[in-house]
């Protein structure tokens, strides 16, 4: 049986008996779910320039890499948390040209936003569109009143979006996995 609710941000969350998928759609994106169908277009974005710079190398080059990253990340965020990283697509074509979402850091006070595009979907208001879809979601669906987003120092394209967004800086954070220093900002949602 499918059910949809319709939410006053204009997200869309559908259920289907024992499945529930989160949807949202703004003018031109769609943002649901990513699956196991997806491997060539997470291929493509976690080896494409921005991304390598700027997240860093998941070493995600084949078919089962990109099985392998999705099953341990997005699939198992989705089961245990009810969120994650989801798929960008254009509501025009179906194409999908990115990622935004929410995580949930354990060195982090606050859920935080993660996104990132393909190369040539860049610069055309996507990841804004996008981010704030997800930040309505936040407070609306997941009742969150903050959101953090940590941002690579040099990465002056997501700072000026994050800005845009009306996040501010908070300082830094060192990552105790790694020990790299990230520009810390939040938002009220």
């Amino acid at each position: 049986m499918l059910c949809c609710k319709y939410t006053a941000a204009g997200a869309v969350i559908c259920s289907i008996s024992f499945y529930s998928m989160v949807r949202m759609l703004t003018e031109r994106l769609e943002i649901t779910e990513l699956s196991v169908y997806n491997t060539s277009f997470i291929i493509a974005l976690l080896n494409s320039p921005g991304w390598q710079q700027y997240i860093g190398d998941r070493d995600v080059h084949t078919i089962d890499d990109a099985v392998e990253y999705l099953v341990q990340g997005p699939l198992k965020s989705y089961k245990e948390n009810g969120y994650g990283l989801w798929l960008v697509k254009l509501r025009a074509t179906n194409e999908p040209i990115g990622m935004c979402g929410l995580l949930k850091r354990d060195y982090l006070p606050h859920h935080d936003i993660g996104f990132a595009l393909l190369p040539r979907y860049e610069g055309k208001g996507y990841a804004r569109e996008a981010s704030a879809a997800v930040l309505n979601y936040a407070a609306r669906e997941l009742g969150q009143q903050t959101i953090a987003a940590i941002v690579m120092p040099g990465n002056e394209t997501s700072l000026q979006l994050l800005h845009r967004l009306g996040f501010t800086d908070k300082g830094t954070i060192t990552v105790p996995d790694t020990g790299e220093e990230l520009l810390l900002l939040e938002v009220g949602v």
